[in-house]
């Protein structure tokens, strides 16, 4: 079976997805790409999380032709792939639909820079405008406003986040939905306090360091 190890990484988060309250249903997605194949393994479309297995996961190219797999690879593949192409420092992506992003999405503001944590996505989290998602412009627009960043808010629809790997991939959509919710109840209350870019500059040099050993 062709990237299997990448293909059970993608199953076992795809569980995760659902644990951790980052999706609904079987909305979301994830894609691990190995450079030295010049393959990815992506989940497929429509198909319960806790029910796919390594088998199920699809192997696309970089151009987003199948592989190997039975299954329609998730409808949102031009969005991966065309990450893939543009930043030769990612190889790994996770979208989701988690509450409190996905609601900053649905006000279509930038997640800013509330808390040290949000380092690990390069700074703030810009939002792309809302488009239809099943197709290869928006993937060219997802590129323009993650630009150097490591996460993204896709107008009214989720975010995407990536990285050298799964686990920080994984990792920063956890801190990106912990760093909405902060940004959104603080705004609720008041006027918050945002961090300067000094304020954040060891956090980013630590994120640095760790996406340059990964």
């Amino acid at each position: 079976m062709l990237l299997q190890h990448e293909r059970e990484l993608v199953a076992d988060y795809g569980r995760k997805l659902i644990s951790d309250g980052l999706t609904v249903g079987t909305s979301g997605n994830i894609s691990i790409y190995n450079r030295e194949k010049d393959l990815i393994a992506i989940s497929p479309s429509g198909m319960d999380y806790f029910e796919i297995k390594p088998e199920n996961v699809v192997v696309i190219d970089i151009s987003g032709k199948v592989i190997e797999g039975s299954r329609k690879p998730s409808s949102e593949k031009d969005m991966h792939r065309l990450l893939y192409t543009y930043r030769k420092d990612v190889n790994a992506a996770v979208h989701t639909h988690s509450k409190f992003a996905t609601l900053m999405a649905c006000l279509n503001w930038s997640i800013e820079p509330i808390h040290p944590i949000l380092a690990c996505a390069g700074g703030n989290v810009r939002c792309a405008p809302y488009m239809i998602s099943h197709n290869e412009e928006f993937g060219k627009t997802v590129i323009k406003y993650i630009a150097d960043r490591y996460a993204v808010l896709l107008g009214n629809h989720g975010a995407l986040t990536c990285g050298p790997n799964i686990g920080y991939a994984y990792t920063t959509a956890l801190s990106v939905e912990f760093c909405a919710e902060l940004y959104y109840r603080a705004k609720a209350v008041a006027k918050p306090k945002l961090l300067t870019q000094a304020d954040m500059s060891d956090m980013m040099h630590r994120f640095q360091s760790i996406r340059e050993k990964q």
